[in-house]
């Protein structure tokens, strides 16, 4: 059923030229969202996945059964030397272990650089993109000693636009932010707005060893697929401002995003790495066949009672879309813990850190 909700045409801009496939092919995106749900799960294999990872899928698909729609599958799996061997098929196991069944073939994003790189020249023609030298030590020493940079500072925004090696080095390609407030609709978390220049800063796109950035690949994607909402842990609320960015450079609405609650123990603490990064493996390890796994996520949002036992089939069956919306609406802080690091990291190409299990960015 169609949402009335949901803008079924772009908002006026100055977007760039694209071929004409391509501009087909996001428009009839943007079209199928108002022909019902249509949602996704997007892991990295940079590792199996965690609870939280586990969690979400479970949330996601939920949703998308309950409202009648679709829950596709996207491997995110541009990032190569993140990418671990065996990684990808464990985790489409994994998912058919716990009776998560998606619909049509999972999309890998490493089979679609030609388009992300069509949307990139359409960019860059159009004057919104710069090129930028700045390396990670330049701003790392920017940084310090106050913490991770989250705003890029504009270092190279009006310096001379050259495309070539220097030094040995390619630029990466950032996205130039105009002056004013980038907005969602935000389902979960606090209130999708952040100021473009202030918050958000001007974005990478490409990075400087030729890889599309993640916000680039992420908001071609979503729109490509005629996803109507993301849902995602709230640890990536402010990744959404660079990708309704992106959409809106290229004249594109985004979809709904419904940031949820992290898992925390029952003192309200964020679980421990060690604990957070528990998988199925893990589970199994301590005697956890699929129902109880089941039971033991749902549990954790109130779902059902500590220690339940039930396959996600009978889970979805006795559940509304309203019982969702209540257990994920929660009051938190202003400010999603972790969300800061990981944004600088995504923001400047900077790997700040290197934790497989957190890596997989859904």
């Amino acid at each position: 059923m169609a949402d009335p909700t949901l803008p079924s045409e772009p908002p006026p801009s100055s977007a760039p030229a694209l071929p004409r496939h391509v501009e087909e092919l996001l428009q009839e995106g943007v079209r199928r969202r108002g022909q019902g749900y249509r949602g996704r799960f997007a892991p990295s294999p940079s590792g199996a996945l965690h609870r939280g990872n586990l969690r979400t899928a479970l949330l996601g698909w939920l949703e998308a059964r309950l409202r009648g729609g679709e829950w596709l599958l996207r491997i995110d799996d541009l990032d190569t030397p993140r990418n671990r061997c065996g990684a990808e098929e464990a985790i489409l196991a994994d998912l058919r272990w716990l009776g998560l069944d998606w619909d049509a073939h999972p999309l890998r994003q490493s089979a679609r650089r030609g388009l992300y790189a069509t949307v990139l020249a359409g960019l860059r023609g159009s004057g919104a993109l710069y090129p930028c030298r700045c390396s990670r030590r330049m701003l790392a020493d920017i940084s310090a000693p106050h913490g991770p940079l989250a705003v890029y500072p504009g270092l190279c925004r009006n310096r001379d636009p050259a495309w070539g090696v220097r030094q040995g080095r390619l630029p990466s390609w950032r996205l130039a932010l105009p002056p004013g407030a980038i907005v969602w609709r935000e389902r979960f978390s606090q209130p999708g707005c952040l100021d473009g220049p202030r918050q958000v800063g001007d974005t990478v796109v490409r990075r400087a060893d030729g890889v599309m950035a993640y916000h680039l690949a992420t908001a071609v994607d979503e729109l490509a697929m005629g996803i109507s909402d993301v849902l995602r842990g709230e640890d990536l609320w402010s990744s959404t401002g660079p990708q309704v960015a992106v959409m809106a450079a290229l004249g594109m609405p985004p979809p709904r995003y419904g940031h949820m609650p992290l898992w925390c123990d029952a003192d309200g603490q964020r679980l421990s790495k060690r604990e957070g990064a528990e998988g199925v493996a893990g589970f199994r390890e301590r005697g956890f066949d699929a129902a109880a796994v089941i039971g033991e996520l749902a549990a954790s949002l109130n779902l059902v009672p500590a220690g339940s036992r039930l396959s996600a089939a009978e889970l979805l069956g006795t559940l509304q879309p309203a019982d969702l919306e209540r257990c994920l609406r929660r009051p938190r802080p202003n400010d999603p813990q972790g969300a800061e690091p990981r944004q600088a990291e995504l923001q400047h190409g900077v790997a700040m850190d290197a934790h497989p299990a957190r890596d997989a960015r859904i």
